[in-house]
């Protein structure tokens, strides 16, 4: 029997209000008296003394049958004035909450409920704000590589923008205007190229005289570099007639106009109208009433043939203008105006010629390189002495020489600048280009900042739950040791165990 008495009883807190049932200690009709219950205690506790710990009991919590019991020792307390000669008290408060005890003492009550109270907080409410926390966590793992991984596109994409303008030769604060400086630079850097072309005298001789010894060439040889050799970077003007000009009108580089065209900017003018008499086509105005200088007249005065004029009569005298003499002479006037180095014709040109004598300098350096062409050697004896007295070591400096002209004019940057030059909307084209990289740069960042603020959210959720599960657990254990006590005096003491109590 003494043994009985300290086997303790086990009970699954998932099934607990189960075997409470089974056991007959509470009803299966407990709710139902349960929300009569709860409709007393919410109007008992409108009228209430003030009192730091019944405030405590009401903060936030369900008031179950343990509350009531403490509330009314409590009222024992400041109801004592109202406690008759026969122990009895007359304060409507207390005689409330004596009610609401006996209430949920009747068939056991108040222990069905604490069971539900207790399964539901294991069971549901506290697996959930876990999950909750759980998932902020998580959302603050993911918000937070996220972030860096903007961070890193961020900087990936402003060091894009930056090498980018490296390659074009800016700083990349006023790209517009600093690419259009640029150009207004290319004269100088041009005329540079156009003096160290006086260094190409030996090559360019070389080249001549080895084209005329071996194909005995009557032609001139590298026109375009023996001229700007002489001359330098002159105008194309001077290319062009051999004579320098008296005036030059350079063309002014105009700003870079917006890249936008709408059908509001175009005039098409009047297309298929059908008019005889007055028509607009692409912009060009045909009116009745102009004199043309044409006549159709027969000799008759019938309008049937072209008259082209009597033959005896006085000739008009025509003058055909070449291309490019409609300016005055000595005045050098749009492309005439630009440097050799600047016109795309004559630039392509000097480039043709700068790769010819660079391709005829890898040759040679090749061929000098050969140690058993005994009959090269002997064909080149007739030579003149230009030729033969070049060494391998020199020609490779030679060929380094042009290589560097060629490098420089036609590298990436160079080549940019003549595209600036050619075209204004180039340059808007680019500064759009390397402002979209900016945009992305501050989208990606924009969007580090969002990331950071939605992390902080998170942070904070975490930080709101986690007390609340704390408070959980703590009333949940409190629960858990009035459930066991009051199950233990049903069974002489014995001690029981609810199973399963987690939060």
């Amino acid at each position: 029997m003494e043994n009985l008495q300290n086997l303790p009883i086990d009970i699954q807190t998932s099934k607990l209000l189960d075997w409470l049932v089974d056991r007959r200690h509470c009803n299966l009709k407990w709710q139902s008296s349960v929300m009569a219950i709860r409709e007393k205690i919410n109007a008992a506790i409108q009228d209430m003394p003030e009192n730091e710990e019944i405030k405590e009991l009401l903060a936030g919590s369900y008031i179950h049958y343990f509350h009531c019991l403490r509330i009314v020792e409590i009222l024992k307390g400041t109801e004592a004035s109202s406690k008759n000669i026969f122990g009895r008290y007359s304060s409507q408060r207390m005689k409330d909450w004596q009610e609401i005890v006996s209430l949920y003492e009747k068939d056991n009550a108040y222990l069905a409920e604490v069971a539900s109270l207790l399964t539901r907080s294991v069971s549901y409410e506290g697996p959930a704000l876990r999950k909750q926390v759980a998932k902020a966590q998580q959302l603050q793992q993911d918000l937070s590589r996220r972030e860096v991984e903007c961070q890193r596109s961020a900087l990936d994409m402003s060091e894009r923008y930056y090498a980018a303008c490296k390659q074009y030769g800016v700083m990349g604060k006023d790209v517009v205007r600093e690419l259009q400086a640029l150009v207004k630079d290319l004269p100088t850097v041009l005329g540079e190229i156009g003096k160290a072309a006086a260094k190409l005298q030996e090559h360019i001789q070389l080249y001549t005289a080895f084209t005329n010894f071996v194909c005995e060439w009557s032609e001139p040889v590298l026109p375009m570099l023996t001229f700007a050799q002489e001359r330098g970077n002159t105008t194309f003007y001077e290319w062009r007639t051999g004579d320098a000009p008296a005036v030059v009108e350079r063309p002014v580089m105009e700003e870079a106009p917006p890249d936008k065209v709408t059908e509001a900017t175009i005039d098409w003018g009047d297309l298929g109208s059908g008019t005889e008499t007055q028509e607009e086509n692409f912009g060009i105005t045909v009116e009745e009433g102009v004199d043309w200088g044409i006549t159709l007249e027969s000799g008759s005065g019938d309008t049937v043939g072209i008259d082209w004029g009597d033959t005896e009569a006085t000739p008009i005298e025509i003058e055909v203008l070449d291309g490019g003499t409609d300016c005055p002479v000595g005045l050098a006037r749009g492309e005439d105006a630009l440097t050799i180095l600047e016109n795309p014709q004559s630039r392509g040109q000097f480039i043709d010629e700068l790769m010819e004598l660079e391709t005829f300098l890898a040759q040679r350096l090749h061929e000098m390189g050969e140690d058993g062409d005994v009959v090269a050697m002997s064909q080149f004896q007739l030579a003149p002495t230009i030729i033969q007295g070049q060494t391998r070591g020199h020609i490779q400096e030679m060929r380094a020489t042009v290589s560097n002209h060629l490098e420089f004019l036609t590298s990436l940057r160079m080549q940019r600048l003549f595209m600036i030059l050619a075209s204004p909307r180039y340059v808007e084209r680019v500064s759009e280009a390397l402002r979209q990289k900016i945009k992305q740069t501050d989208a990606f960042t924009c969007k580090q900042a969002v990331l950071a603020d939605k992390r902080h959210e998170a942070l904070e959720e975490q930080a709101r739950l986690e007390p609340r599960i704390d408070l959980l657990a703590a009333r949940t254990r409190e629960l858990q040791k009035q459930i066991e006590a009051d199950i233990s005096k049903r069974y002489n003491n014995r001690p029981v165990n609810l199973m399963g109590v987690n939060v």
